[in-house]
Parts: C-alpha cells; sequence; structure tokens
C-alpha cells in the first residue's frame, strides 16, 4: 500500500473561524516534536510526501521549523496549507525550509472572519513571501487558493478587488484573471511556480448531512491523514476522527491499515462503494467520479 501523500495535523489550533469550515470540536492539541518523528518513521514505507494539515494552520508554530528539520533528516518534502494570517518575517522564513514543496493559502479566509486587519495589510505578508520567493529563485510551488465559487457568484465583490490588486503587483493585463476565469476548479499562473487556484466551496463531510451515496474516493489508496492526538483516519476531511481507524500513541500504523475496517473501507472504494456512514453522507468524492475534475 502507498500513498500519494499523508496529512499529518501537527496543530488543530488555526486562530480563525471561518465560516467556510465547520465548528471545532476537537480539544485544542499540537503534536510534540518526538511523536511527530515516530509516525513519519512509520509512514516511510507507505509515502515520503506529507501536508502539515487536517484543520489546524502549523503556521502558528513559533518552532515549525524544528519539524521541518525532522521532516527533511528522515526524507520527507513538505507541503504547508495556511490562512495567510500568520506570514510576519520571522514565519515566512520558515517556508525557505529545503524539505518545503509547495505552500497553499488560503485566501478566501480573510472574507470569511471578522477580523480588524485590512485587507491589503492581509495581503502585504502574503505577497512579500511571493517576492521573496521570485528574489530568491526557489523552486517551491505557491498555490494562492480562492475556493470560493458557486452559482449565485456570491464572493463577485471580494474576488474583484482581489484581482485587481494582483494584476497590479504581478503586472498582468487589467481584467486578465477574470477574463480567464471559467467557474470551476482551474489554476492561473501569475509568476513562475506561484498560482491562483479556483475552485468551488464544497461541504464538509458530518453524519448530520443529506446521503449522498455511494462513489470512489481517494482515502486510503491515495492519502491518509493522522489527527493532533495521533488517530488515524483514511482522509483529510475526517476532521473529527468518526472514522477512526486506530491511534498511533496505541497502535502501530501497519496493524491500523491492515484492520478488519480499514481493508473494507478500501474493498468497497475499488468497487465505487461507500461503506462507512460519514463516506455515504460526504458530497466530496462526487468529484472523483469520471469526467468530473479531481
Amino acid at each position: 500500500m502507498k500513498f500519494h501523500r499523508a496529512y499529518i495535523e501537527i496543530t488543530n489550533v488555526c486562530g480563525l473561524a471561518c465560516t467556510f469550515c465547520p465548528p471545532k470540536s476537537q480539544s485544542t492539541q499540537t503534536m510534540s516534536l518526538s511523536f511527530f518523528e515516530s509516525i513519519l518513521l512509520q509512514l516511510r514505507e507507505y509515502t515520503r510526501d506529507i501536508a502539515l494539515h487536517v484543520m489546524g494552520d502549523s503556521m502558528v508554530l513559533s518552532n515549525l521549523d524544528d519539524y521541518l528539520e525532522v521532516a527533511h533528516r528522515l526524507g520527507f518534502t513538505v507541503m504547508i496549507t495556511t490562512s495567510g494570517f500568520y506570514l510576519d518575517e520571522p514565519r515566512r522564513a520558515m517556508l525557505f525550509h529545503a524539505s518545503i514543496k509547495q505552500v497553499n493559502i488560503s485566501l478566501n479566509s480573510f472574507n470569511k472572519n471578522s477580523v480588524s486587519r485590512s485587507f491589503e495589510a492581509y495581503m502585504e505578508n502574503i505577497l512579500a513571501l511571493c517576492d521573496e520567493k521570485l528574489g530568491q529563485s526557489r523552486e517551491f510551488f505557491i498555490n494562492l487558493r480562492l475556493w470560493n465559487l458557486d452559482d449565485a457568484c456570491s464572493e463577485e465583490l471580494f474576488n474583484g478587488h482581489l484581482f485587481s490588486l494582483l494584476e497590479n503587483h504581478f503586472a498582468l493585463e487589467e481584467g486578465m484573471i477574470r477574463h480567464c476565469l471559467s467557474g470551476e476548479r482551474q489554476s492561473l499562473r501569475l509568476a513562475p511556480k506561484i498560482l491562483l487556484h479556483f475552485d468551488r466551496y464544497f461541504e464538509w463531510p458530518t453524519l448530520h448531512n443529506e446521503v449522498a451515496g455511494d462513489g470512489y474516493c481517494h482515502g486510503l489508496s491515495k492519502q491518509i491523514a493522522v489527527l493532533a492526538d495521533g488517530r488515524v483516519v483514511p482522509c483529510c476531511l475526517d476532521c473529527d476522527g468518526i472514522i477512526e481507524l486506530g491511534n498511533l500513541h496505541e497502535t502501530n500504523l501497519g496493524k491500523i491499515l491492515g484492520s478488519q475496517r480499514a481493508c473494507a473501507i478500501v474493498d468497497g472504494f475499488k468497487e465505487a462503494k461507500a461503506v462507512e456512514d460519514l463516506c455515504q453522507k460526504c458530497s466530496y468524492k462526487k468529484r472523483f467520479e469520471k469526467g468530473s475534475l479531481s
């Protein structure tokens, strides 16, 4: 069994309350460095690509570079996903660590929070990171995420303000971004290895959702996730650990992946069947249907 990526929630703290995220139900926790290293040692035979994210924002950690150093020493490449609110100069410097493969910045975090910071002040550090990357000719990707598309164009004003700012900063033709926008998932190149990535809003899976039915998912075939408290779940959307396959504080990863429950999930998805209640109520898997963008 090999995974494209493992999601490791080194902290479940993000410091925000975005309206597009589910309410936080888990107690605040940050993974110790020693436990993080023990997880990576077990993951080495399954993947060498990790994302330090499920619900928390790893940029809140002042010692993030210690985690990155462990990952680099053990041969992993790292993807960071952040709200963009914690990109002051010292924290930006940590993102130039040799282990970093990609930095995702969720731009809609600004629009979906009540904050005193102005939009221009919020974007200042994000654009500074882009400029520093270009100035140093570093090879990692910066992915500016705008996952707020919907049929009602509900974020038209915010997006328009953002487009103007980006076009001005990256010396793009006025109106270029809107002209290229398809309304579906796509990426636009702003500069070398700096992308503006669009996608539609999605519904987080909960047991309270309407039944979405069977289908295929990447859970336990292309990805796996470990929550801050050590619980292993099939995918990065099970932020509450509803499908807890085991806990790495108590059981090794090999035994967890070989469990009857894990195998049933894998075998089910091979036949486009969602055997878990949460998976039945997850509409995100529709994105993996034949003909859909995944």
